[in-house]
Order: structure tokens, then sequence, then C-alpha cells
């Protein structure tokens, strides 16, 4: 199966546990991999064949506005089911990278979910049927 990636999107959005912690918005990074057969847009060299990455970074550039996550965990849920439901992948990978610990990297949430064949989705890195 193909797959387009979307790496290391910088987006600021309010989250956090505490209040403080979402006044501001912070600076989080997130990884978007869609599995997607993009053979007949390879062969015609149409992007109305595949899935606009450029469309997707938008949605998801949009996502935070007005809105708040007190755990990175919803947020990696929302932009997983936010891509499958308008832009209907395989298969759709996210993970959300934060920085809220000075002698960390980072600390990263990621999610699969997969496309059944009936349209539904189906959470299959959390062990959920």
């Amino acid at each position: 199966m193909s797959k387009i990636s979307i790496v290391d999107l910088e987006v600021h959005f309010h989250i956090g546990v505490t209040n403080e912690e979402r006044a501001r918005p912070q600076r989080l990074l997130l990884t978007v991999d869609m599995s997607y057969d993009f053979a007949s847009a390879a062969a015609t060299d149409r992007v109305t064949k595949t899935i606009d990455y450029f469309k997707v970074t938008q949605k998801i550039l949009r996502l935070g506005d007005g809105r708040s996550w007190k755990l990175i965990e919803k947020l990696v849920t929302d932009v997983a089911n936010l891509v499958l439901n308008e832009f209907y992948p395989t298969s759709v990978t996210v993970m959300v990278k934060k920085f809220p610990i000075p002698q960390a990297s980072y600390v990263a949430v990621s999610l699969t979910k997969h496309r059944t064949t009936t349209g539904m989705i189906k959470r299959s890195s959390w062990g959920i049927p």
C-alpha cells in the first residue's frame, strides 16, 4: 500500500490538563501518515485522484481555532477522525509531539485507525474492537 506523509507539521493549539497550561497556545508537531492507493494519480498525474496533502494540512491547522484540549490523546484521536472522515485513506496514523518536560526531547502520543470495508472506523492501536 502506498503512503502519503505530512511530517512534523507545526501547530500552536491550546492544550494541557490545567487552565494555566491551556491559557496560551503551545507548540506541537503533528505527523500524519495516510495509507492510500495512489496508482491512479500516478498514472494520470491528477491531484483529484489522490489525497491532497495541502487540503489535509489546512484542515488540521484550522482544527485548533476556538478549541482546546486537556489531553494529547484526545487531540490525536480528533485529528485521526478528521482525516479518515474527510479524506478517506485506508488507514491513518497520527503522532502528536509535545514539549512539556525540559529534560526530554518531547512527549509523543500516536494512534492508528483503519477504515473498514463498511466505511466504519476501527481503532486498532488501542486494542478496541
